[in-house]
């Protein structure tokens, strides 16, 4: 097949920006030719925000913030071919991943008939605007077939990372922890581990006003009060197995002062150093709980840049050895909008992308709706 050129958008949990890549597919190598981390207003941020809880008038909310980042999502396309000089017509097509608003996966206790995941940002727009064929609603399809609609990376990942004869984890820390864990050339599991950045990002945000802890560096100076972590490592999520995924639903600031009623008496600095090693004990905790030496664990998304986070799973997840994706030829910070490029070319081609053997699907499925330019 000859080389071919997808965008790739994903606006993840965190809600911190839209990333935009532009991926070549030949027949023996995948490689990202741009990128580009696209703003969302603050406003914009806030009624996500708002929209991922129940609350008054959702229709209408939802309606607006539907076009209104289907609009985003496109200039955030347009800005990338750009930057890259890169013509639209170049471009065989979009696979946006859109923003999650609501996730019930059966995993959760929702009945296969209840089950459902939502992701909104109007691909008949991107589609409008850019004039490039868009595919989307990638994890409907998934949830329609039994699985759980999530997460969807591990297939990517073993396309992109997997090599003959070793076994290794491929982990992406984004809001939420995800790991895909590869036998060799097989795709053995994959399922979200637990927090990512949620935790740390709302903490932070809460008591110093900050989106991010950069570098880790606040946790780092704090305390880890064993009591809490104790406390938090009973969270159900972490007892189930087999195919399973979550989201802020499970894992929020209002869950974490029901579940530790005496929260706000703790040092702020401590909690904050108890969230990144729970969060770091759930990555690990998460490998551990598969049949499988790994020997190499390569991390992407977000969590990269957090040096005390990476810090802790480097002294947990010893002896394997830790690394970033870059290891394996593609920049962590754009992992996980090439896989969206990919589940797109796949869709476009007439194959599967899910991976039952995660998502807990019957079968596989090609996943996505295509709008046409």
């Amino acid at each position: 097949m000859r080389d071919s050129l997808y965008v790739g958008l994903m606006s993840g949990t965190s809600i911190d920006a839209i990333d935009s890549a532009v991926l070549r597919f030949s027949d023996n190598d995948i490689s990202i030719v741009a990128s580009r981390e696209h703003p969302i207003p603050t406003a914009t941020r806030q009624a996500i925000a708002t929209l991922s809880h129940s609350g008054a008038d959702e229709v209408e909310k939802m309606g607006k913030l539907d076009r209104e980042l289907g609009i985003l999502f496109a200039q955030a396309t347009l800005a990338l071919l750009d930057q890259a000089a890169i013509p639209a017509q170049d471009i065989a097509a979009i696979g946006s991943h859109g923003q999650t608003i609501r996730h019930r996966p059966p995993s959760a206790g929702h009945s296969p008939e209840q089950s459902f995941t939502l992701q909104i940002g109007d691909p008949n727009t991107i589609a409008e605007i850019t004039g490039i064929t868009t595919v989307a609603d990638f994890r409907r399809r998934d949830i329609a077939a039994g699985g759980e609609g999530a997460p969807l990376a591990p297939a990517f990942h073993a396309a992109a990372f997997a090599h003959a004869g070793v076994d290794r984890a491929i982990v992406n820390i984004g809001g939420i922890a995800n790991a895909s864990l590869l036998a060799g050339t097989e795709l053995l599991m994959g399922f979200d581990t637990g927090p990512g950045n949620t935790l740390l990002d709302s903490w932070v945000a809460r008591h110093r006003g900050e989106r991010y802890d950069k570098g880790g560096n606040w946790a780092a100076e704090g305390q880890v009060d064993a009591q809490l972590l104790a406390r938090l490592m009973q969270h159900p999520y972490l007892d189930k197995t087999g195919p399973r995924s979550t989201g802020k639903e499970a894992f929020n600031m209002d869950w974490l002062a029901s579940w530790y009623p005496s929260l706000d008496s703790l040092d702020a600095q401590s909690v904050q150093a108890t969230l990144a090693e729970y969060t770091a004990a759930t990555i690990a905790r998460g490998l551990a709980s598969c049949d499988l030496n790994i020997s190499e664990v390569y991390i992407c998304g977000g969590g990269v840049h957090n040096d005390d986070l990476m810090r802790r799973l480097y002294e947990k997840l010893a002896p394997a050895k830790l690394d970033t994706t870059t290891a394996l030829g593609l920049d962590p910070d754009w992992v996980e909008a090439a896989a969206f490029a990919w589940l797109a070319r796949q869709s476009l081609t007439g194959l599967a992308g899910n991976a039952p053997v995660v998502t807990g699907a019957k079968a596989p499925r090609v996943l996505g709706g295509v709008f046409p330019a």
